[in-house]
């Protein structure tokens, strides 16, 4: 009888394969279900049930080519299991026949048919998984399968990973080892290996059962591989319906080192924006986090399960859970840490939990959280400059909340420590400082007296003339609000060079200010002072204020010539101005 494909046109019904003689039923099952597969796409009635079916087919025509794969002979276990595969696929042939010609009785019956070779088909893969359980190949018999090159077709991609999932299914130890190093490989060399990973959907399940394998090498080669897919976030929600979260956080409870790395480093992707955080707390993750964070673990691991928490912390409950289990004192310990991927992590940490919350922010600070993160700040410890500027702004942004944080910060020592690194830091680092300083000298007077003290203003004075207008405008407004202070103020105007390089700096033609409102400012608080009046009149550029006044540019320019002309200033100012 004719099949009538989608045009409505008659074509020969395809017929299952003619074998040669001697061939082994092993390779015949093999050849009947990859003619069968294709063929039930040719079905357009019951799609649903046959996508059901072809799945199965599919697991089986792995698992077969997987035993043809071991050149061992046929096994006894596996024959009464080839031949039943056999009688079924004849079974599911002629269904698939009737269902492409709506040659069948009646759809219920047909429906009923299709559920019986379907639960055929499910025994089978069950039968044959019990086989494979078992071990019963090794890398002895195993024939090679070369890795494909990098311009490989996807069908030749695909052949791989069916094969590498063949030997994790039914390999010993050490082959399913091997397959799972070569998996790592290829998916950390091309990332199109992550998508027919995905794609042969049964890899995945049984990479997650791995992570609960007795065998530690198994436990963590699984764990790496999890974590590279996981990177995708097109596959993440792949991993968690495959039920990921629950054996990870298993593997960080009890695992090996390196498979507590893994498994944390996975998790940590998993939970970006907070994703999947109930699932990870339901499971007892929280628990085993906070526990890794409270050992003397390795740097990598307390980074990664920092990380974890650090996403963890959105989910108010569970920040509040947290809190409880002195996960403060936790973090404030690991910010003394030698460690800095430890302490970079920690530092992450402590300023999410703190985010937009008074009170964790108060426990922080009274529990020394200030001093450990100065301390990171100390010249004589070997930090890098980068996690020294992770620090900087950590302070910034945790103890600059409050006049009693500040205080405290002071306390500590650091402004000297602040001084220093506007001397000396990097570039970066210098650039952090001066910020950091400014936002200091607006916190208090007593900020300001302190900054004076310690020599600031100096170093303000020299980046009035930096290339950068940033740079230039900070150390303006710096020194704005520190000589608003009279002791500042008396101190500044003992260096004549100082105020000469203001006055310069005003100068209409000068074209790298662009700060002239805060050097004006400046000069304003000078002449409170008389001695500043004196020496801001005698000095030769005294002139560029009036160049301002009259090119009526700045009105604080004018308020600055009326202040100076004032009372027995007039006549000193007009001689100099018009001589």
């Amino acid at each position: 009888m004719g099949e009538e494909d989608f045009t409505g046109e008659s074509k020969p019904f395809q017929s299952l394969p003619e074998q040669p003689p001697g061939i082994s039923n092993l390779q015949k099952s093999i050849e009947f279900i990859s003619s069968l597969i294709p063929l039930s796409h040719s079905v357009r009635v019951f799609a649903g049930k046959w996508q059901h079916i072809r799945n199965k087919l599919e697991e089986l025509y792995s698992g077969l080519i997987a035993a043809e794969n071991f050149d061992s002979g046929e096994n006894p276990s596996l024959s009464g299991v080839v031949i039943s595969i056999l009688a079924t696929t004849s079974e599911c042939y002629d269904l698939a026949k009737r269902c492409v010609n709506l040659s069948y009785s009646g759809k219920l019956l047909m429906q009923s048919d299709l559920d019986v070779v379907f639960a055929k088909f499910d025994n089978h893969v069950k039968k044959l998984s019990e086989i494979y359980k078992k071990g019963i190949w090794s890398n002895g018999y195993a024939l090679v399968v070369s890795k494909p090159s990098l311009a490989a077709s996807k069908e030749d991609m695909r052949f791989y990973i069916r094969d590498l999932l063949s030997r994790m299914k039914i390999g010993d130890l050490g082959m399913k080892k091997q397959a799972l190093m070569n998996l790592y490989d290829v998916v950390v060399e091309d990332e199109k290996y992550v998508k027919v990973i995905v794609d042969v959907g049964d890899v995945v399940h049984v990479l997650v059962g791995f992570l609960g394998s007795n065998e530690v090498g198994i436990q963590e080669e699984s764990c790496k591989v999890v974590s590279i897919i996981a990177s995708f976030d097109s596959y993440k929600g792949v991993l968690v319906a495959a039920g990921v979260i629950a054996p990870l956080v298993r593997v960080l409870d009890c695992g090996s080192e390196a498979g507590k790395v893994g498994a944390a480093s996975c998790l940590m992707k998993l939970t970006e924006n907070s994703d999947n955080a109930w699932c990870i707390s339901a499971h007892g993750g929280v628990t085993a986090l906070l526990k890794i964070c409270g050992e003397d673990c390795e740097g990598d691991l307390v980074g990664f399960a920092c990380g974890v928490l650090r996403n963890l912390v959105g989910v108010e409950e569970i920040k509040r859970f947290m809190v409880e289990e002195s996960v403060v004192s936790t973090f404030i310990r690991l910010l003394r840490s030698n460690e800095e991927v430890i302490l970079v992590n920690s530092i992450g940490f402590i300023q999410s939990i703190t985010y937009g919350d008074e009170l964790v922010l108060e426990m922080v600070i009274r529990e020394g959280g200030s001093r450990a993160l100065l301390s990171v700040l100390e010249p004589k410890l070997s930090y890098s400059s980068k996690t020294r500027e992770i620090a900087m702004r950590a302070i910034e942004k945790l103890c600059f909340s409050s006049s009693t944080c500040v205080s405290i910060l002071m306390s500590y020592g650091f402004v000297d420590q602040l001084l220093y690194y506007v001397r000396n830091g990097e570039v970066s680092m210098q650039e952090l400082a001066l910020k950091v300083a400014s936002r200091l000298c607006g916190t208090s007077e007593e900020a300001k007296k302190a900054m004076g003290d310690a020599g600031f203003m100096a170093d303000l004075v020299m980046f009035l003339n930096a290339k950068s207008f940033e740079v230039r405008e900070m150390a303006a407004e710096t020194l704005s609000g520190m000589v608003m202070v009279p002791k500042n103020r008396k101190k500044f105007v003992q260096d004549d060079r100082s105020i000469a390089l203001l006055l310069q700096l005003l100068d209409p033609e000068e074209g790298n200010s662009g700060n002239k409102k805060f050097l004006i400012s400046i000069l304003m608080s000078l002449t409170n002072c008389t001695s500043g009046r004196k020496k801001i009149v005698s000095s030769s550029y005294a002139k560029n204020i009036e160049k301002l006044a009259d090119a009526e540019v700045s009105s604080d320019a004018k308020r600055l010539v009326k202040k100076l002309t004032a009372n027995r200033f007039r006549s000193m100012l007009s001689g100099i101005w018009h001589s």
